[in-house]
């Protein structure tokens, strides 16, 4: 059993649930998944607006869901987090989990809420890169997560950070809190860091990255939508990245995170070394770009560039509220008005909209 196993199907909006079923079976999750012991499933919500290839589908819900039933997983929980700039339970409500979890009964925890789960300070058994550093006081994790299986709900897409954001970007909004904006200096081996813990924590880990609808250009938000309808699934967070990067247009090795995970032996980074079945992957790239937006030229400047001296006053002060409104009028009241509702629109005449709508 090779733990760097990664499959790559292709999917239709008529077979969707059956492809990511054949996705997970391939990729041998059972293998990888204590069955007595329960599932969270981590959504990843980008963006509370609707918006394709930003959050998870509802399809990819429905589809790991159902291949977890059948496969004997029965305590299954969807767990969400909020960020300074996106609120859970709207996006749980405009991308359409709702109906899904209610008609499988899945309940959702908040990592957010005391009353689902506690902020407990964790020592991991391995040495960090940078986490001890930015959080001298003390690393602190949800007490929720420790001993249950992980299946992350990732989508193929850009990110204006890390080139590509997949399954190991998937942990940093579950295991960090609401000050995570203080590592966006040391985002990769922040990601890297946090992939440790994961793996001293979780009973096990599996990752499905729904790339029914590819995000091209400066994400997780500001994307352009491109049909791409493929579905893929492993257990190796760092191999089903490698993959992803490669299918976007990104070297894997040219990815920090995906590189220093790959040097310490957390995963396999080196797509020659990942066993890819299903679709032969090896003439694909997307070509795509990440770009800048106004929120990226900013953060560029505070968290790489010049004004990084700056930080502690703009983030680690009142002022970062300052900088949230700018980020939430900038991509809900202007982006998205003059420029994602267009692409909203014509995602939604597609298969895949078409689709999406069928979950009213």
């Amino acid at each position: 059993m090779s733990e760097s196993k990664v499959a790559v199907v292709k999917a239709t909006p008529e077979t969707v649930l059956a492809d990511v079923k054949r996705a997970m079976h391939e990729a041998e999750f059972d293998k990888h998944l204590d069955r007595n012991r329960p599932v969270i499933l981590k959504e990843n919500i980008s963006w509370h607006l609707m918006y394709p290839s930003a959050n998870t589908t509802p399809w990819q819900f429905e589809g790991v869901i159902r291949t977890l039933r059948d496969a004997g997983y029965k305590d299954l929980v969807c767990v969400a987090n909020r960020t300074v700039v996106t609120r859970a339970v709207k996006g749980e409500r405009l991308n359409k989990y709702v109906s899904v979890l209610k008609r499988y009964g899945v309940p959702v925890k908040y990592n957010f809420l005391a009353d689902d789960m506690k902020w407990i300070k964790y020592e991991p058994k391995r040495s960090m890169h940078v986490l001890n550093r930015i959080f001298p006081e003390g690393i602190r994790i949800p007490d929720f997560f420790i001993g249950k299986n992980i299946v992350h709900l990732p989508t193929l897409k850009c990110h204006i950070y890390t080139n590509m954001t997949g399954s190991m970007k998937n942990a940093f909004g579950g295991l960090l809190n609401s000050r995570r904006h203080y590592t966006h200096s040391w985002i990769h081996e922040t990601l890297v860091d946090l992939l440790a813990i994961q793996k001293e924590i979780h009973a096990g880990m599996f990752t499905v990255t729904d790339g029914t609808t590819a995000g091209n250009g400066p994400g997780p938000r500001t994307m352009i939508p491109v049909e791409k309808d493929y579905i893929l699934a492993g257990a190796d967070s760092v191999a089903i990245d490698a993959v992803a990067a490669k299918m976007l247009g990104f070297p894997p090795e040219s990815i920090d995170c995906i590189r220093i995970a790959d040097e310490e032996g957390l995963g396999c980074g080196t797509l020659d070394k990942i066993d890819v079945v299903g679709e032969d992957i090896s003439d694909v790239d997307f070509g795509f770009t990440v770009g800048d937006n106004a929120a990226s030229r900013v953060g560029d400047a505070m968290w790489f560039g010049p004004l990084k001296p700056l930080q502690k006053l703009a983030f680690h002060t009142p002022l970062v509220y300052a900088f949230v409104l700018g980020s939430f009028i900038y991509h809900d009241y202007l982006w998205y008005p003059l420029i994602g509702r267009r692409h909203v629109r014509n995602w939604l005449t597609g298969k895949w909209g078409r689709l999406f709508r069928q979950y009213e």
